[in-house]
């Protein structure tokens, strides 16, 4: 999770277990904008055997149902589900078993949205993406038919993308990655998936070692917490196991952490 970061230095905030392991959230975001009800990413999903499973240790008691229950609503409500990328910790909530162990879609009244150059990055995986990428999470999407894709343009930055919200493209973690930037109360919340996973993530060097382009990942961060610094963003974080949001300031050297808050505080 910090690529060449020495342990001696990250485990200062995220200490590890005993299996050299951190907690880790799949923290997924509820907008309910008029007739819409909109889910952004939605986890690893249950229909991974026990021997995918064992290798990343669920714990908790929260799920995905039970959430939305606490709200008033149930995944069929759902109308559109928007896949900020195509890793199986975040899409794979979208396909379910049915009682045949067929695959279908989990959310069946809803749309799903990607972008064309992301899902071909996808379903082509190079090398390295190839055990993330998992055909049962994509494929059953697509043969659904409820699949759309949001432009990318010719910019990494488009105004007014989808339902109101500006979309930013990222191609350090992955290709076209989307981070979407939401209006909320007079602010702008930002769902960070992996551009920000943690606040631990806020130093430049900290980035992961699953990135394709870990260069273009400081590029990108580097540029997005200026701006976040600048505009008093809201950051929403998808994996961060103690912090649902924060925002960031300019210090003396770089921009840093400035506090840290639930999303209803806003």
């Amino acid at each position: 999770m910090f690529g060449v970061v020495p342990k001696s230095i990250w485990q200062r905030t995220n200490p590890a277990d005993e299996n050299n392991m951190c907690s880790w959230s799949m923290r997924c975001l509820l907008m309910e904008d008029g007739d819409r009800l909109v889910l952004f990413d939605c986890g690893i999903g249950d229909k991974q055997d026990e021997r995918f499973l064992r290798h990343y240790y669920l714990h908790g008691e929260d799920t995905l149902d039970k959430s939305l229950a606490a709200k008033g609503f149930h995944r069929d409500d759902i109308t559109d589900v928007f896949l900020t990328h195509l890793h199986f910790d975040h899409c794979g909530g979208a396909i379910e078993r049915d009682g045949n162990g067929n695959f279908r879609p989990a959310f069946k009244n809803a749309t799903f949205w990607s972008n064309e150059e992301h899902w071909k990055w996808a379903i082509e995986p190079n090398p390295r993406e190839r055990a993330s990428f998992l055909n049962e999470n994509i494929i059953p999407i697509q043969e659904s038919g409820q699949l759309s894709f949001i432009d990318r343009g010719d910019g990494d930055f488009r105004k007014d993308a989808l339902f109101g919200m500006d979309i930013l493209f990222v191609d350090g973690h992955t290709d076209s990655q989307m981070v979407a930037h939401i209006p909320y109360k007079d602010k702008t919340v930002v769902f960070m998936a992996d551009l920000l996973p943690s606040t631990s993530h806020i130093p430049l060097p900290f980035v992961m070692g699953y990135d394709t382009r870990p260069l273009l990942t400081l590029t990108e961060k580097k540029k997005f917490l200026d701006r976040a610094a600048d505009d008093s963003l809201v950051l929403f974080l998808e994996h961060d196991a103690n912090s649902e949001c924060c925002t960031v300031r300019h210090g003396e050297r770089r921009v840093e952490l400035e506090g840290t808050f639930p999303l209803d505080a806003i």
